[in-house]
Parts: structure tokens; C-alpha cells; sequence
């Protein structure tokens, strides 16, 4: 569940000031997790609410067509759907939003009313959305308190210091505590708890069963249970354009925790959906063939960092 917006990129090279074509496509944190999930093999659905305006009917319909239900998203005829513009480089991306007053930041607990659970195992959510207004931040404390039986909870920090100017922004601590599995990099893990080291880290959330802690591309680390902190390294990858890649990582760690994989499994899996959507100028790449996910997720320590992931493919280092 959360906001998606109408994207803009550059069509052509040049400043920002300068371009006269750019190329709309979507982009949202949320959506993108559910988007990369058909593909392995998880199905998936969406909630949010976009404008009742082109931009909303084109998103909805491009999320769908990835493979994702999006019955439970609501058409807002009064308010539109948000849309930012990026500027695209591999060291990174200038971003600006336009999204005051967007048909999503009107979300709020009586939508809780028109979603089904039954047969949901897992709502993944992020600290986006209850950055986005009052209502939206009443919408998810509802989300965490309700009972959830067998449900778990997804939470990804997802910090956005511009969305919290002004705001108390430790409510994003108070709302992964409740959570079951929390994803955070640890440059905004040092923002909201002053650490950004796992064990540290663990000690401030005792809540959530299961914690990771993402190194940018240095790795991750997950924390579960009474276990050893477990780090994994990522991949070594030419990088295109790294937007995406933390929504990319929650869906590969995701989809290997619901089939069941080893810890290291799960953390391979998510540093090799992101790593797909690195060598992409897309938010939402194209899976790596699944011969050459398994044969590196089977690797040894050395195998896996003998590799180097490139557009034209697996490149030995």
C-alpha cells in the first residue's frame, strides 16, 4: 500500500532547464515491490488511491500489466494523482515532487473498510506514507494495530527527510516497532535512531522479528531471532541508475522469505533483484535469468564475489 506518481525523465541529454522531451513513466516505492513480485512468483496486489485524470488511469494500467491486482485501488475525483521529475545518472538522482495535496495524501483509516486480508500473507508498507498527511498517518497506526493473525507486516523505512520538514519524524520508530520485518539503509537508520549498526540498531527495535539493515553497495545484514547478525556482500554491478534498487532488494528478500529460503538465500536474492534494477534506468528492471540467479545464489563466499554483473551480463573479475 502506497503512493504512486506519474514520472518524468529526460528523453534527451542536457540540464533539466534545458530539455524540451522527456518520457513519462511511474515510479512509487510500493508499487514497485509489487510490480517486481509476479515475476517471482508471488502474486501480488496494490492499494492506494490516484486522481480520476490520465496519469491515474495510465499508472493503474501500466501496474497491472505488470502482473499486479489493482482492485483495491480508489479513483479520487476531486484530487489528482502526484507526479515527479527526475533527472537520471548512475551517481544519482535529482529528484522533484509534485504531490501536495495528491489524490493518495487523502488516504486515510476508512479505506481500511474496503480491503480483503483474507488469504494476504504479508502487507508491506513503507515510511512514505504516513509522511504524506494526518489521514495517511492515522491509515497505517490502524494498519499496524489490527489484528493480523498469521499476516506479516513489511515495514522499509523508506526515510524522505523533505516529506518530514517540520514533522516529528520519530513516529517512523514508533511505527516499525510494530512491524514484524523492517527493511532500512543504514544512513537513515542513523537519522531516526542515531545508528546505523545492526546490533546497535536491534538493541532500539526489539520488536520486529526480523530486521535488515542495508550497507548501500557494501551489502546487508540481517538480524532474526536470537541468531548471529548475518551479512551478506553485494554483488559487484555497473551501475546505470540506482533508483529503485532498495524497492528491488524488498521484493527479491521478500519472495525468497515466503518460499521459504535460508537467510543467506534471502539476502542473495534481494542484493540480485537489485541488481537487475541497477543495470536498468527503470524503477522496476527486468529479473536476471534464473540460471544464473541460482547458480550464484549456490555459490561460495568466493564465487559470489568473483562476479561482476554488467549490461551484457556475468563478467568474471
Amino acid at each position: 500500500m502506497g503512493e504512486s506518481m506519474a514520472l518524468f525523465v529526460p528523453a534527451e541529454p542536457g540540464p533539466p532547464d534545458e530539455v524540451r522531451t522527456w518520457l513519462r513513466t511511474i515510479g512509487g516505492a510500493e508499487s514497485n515491490v509489487a510490480c517486481h513480485l509476479p515475476a517471482l512468483g508471488v502474486r501480488s496486489g496494490w492499494v492506494s488511491a490516484v486522481g480520476d485524470d490520465p496519469f491515474g488511469r495510465a499508472l493503474v494500467r501500466e501496474i497491472a500489466s505488470a502482473g499486479v491486482d489493482v482492485r483495491g485501488v480508489v479513483f479520487d475525483p476531486t484530487r489528482p494523482t502526484g507526479l515527479y521529475v527526475k533527472e537520471s545518472g548512475a551517481g544519482g538522482s535529482p529528484v522533484r515532487y509534485y504531490r501536495s495535496g495528491s489524490a493518495a495524501s487523502g488516504m486515510g483509516p476508512e479505506l481500511m473498510s474496503r480491503l480483503d486480508f483474507s488469504g494476504v500473507r504479508v502487507l508491506h508498507l513503507s515510511g512514505i506514507t504516513p509522511a504524506l498527511s494526518g489521514s495517511c498517518l492515522a491509515l497505517v497506526r490502524a494498519l499496524l494495530d489490527r489484528p493480523r493473525g498469521d499476516l506479516l507486516v513489511s515495514f522499509d523505512v523508506n526515510h524522505r527527510p523533505a516529506l518530514w520538514t517540520g514533522r516529528d519524524q520519530s513516529v517512523l520508530a514508533e511505527l516499525a516497532g510494530k512491524a514484524d520485518l523492517v527493511l532500512t539503509g543504514d544512513d537513515e537508520a542513523e537519522r531516526v535512531w542515531g545508528t546505523g549498526d545492526p546490533v546497535r540498531l536491534r538493541e532500539l527495535l526489539p520488536g520486529p522479528r526480523t530486521l535488515v539493515v542495508k550497507h548501500g553497495e557494501r551489502g546487508a545484514t540481517l538480524v532474526e531471532g536470537s541468531a548471529e547478525p548475518l551479512f551478506s556482500p553485494a554483488l559487484s554491478v555497473d551501475v546505470v541508475e540506482p533508483v529503485g534498487a532498495g524497492d528491488a532488494f524488498a521484493a527479491g528478500f521478500l519472495a525468497a522469505t515466503l518460499h521459504g529460503a535460508d537467510p543467506l538465500t534471502r539476502l542473495r536474492r534481494g542484493h540480485l533483484q537489485a541488481a537487475a534494477t541497477l543495470l536498468t534506468q527503470d524503477d522496476v528492471g527486468v529479473p536476471l535469468a534464473e540460471a544464473v540467479v541460482t547458480k550464484l545464489v549456490q555459490a561460495d563466499a568466493d564465487g559470489w564475489g568473483s562476479v561482476r554483473l554488467t549490461g551484457e551480463g556475468v563478467v568474471a573479475t
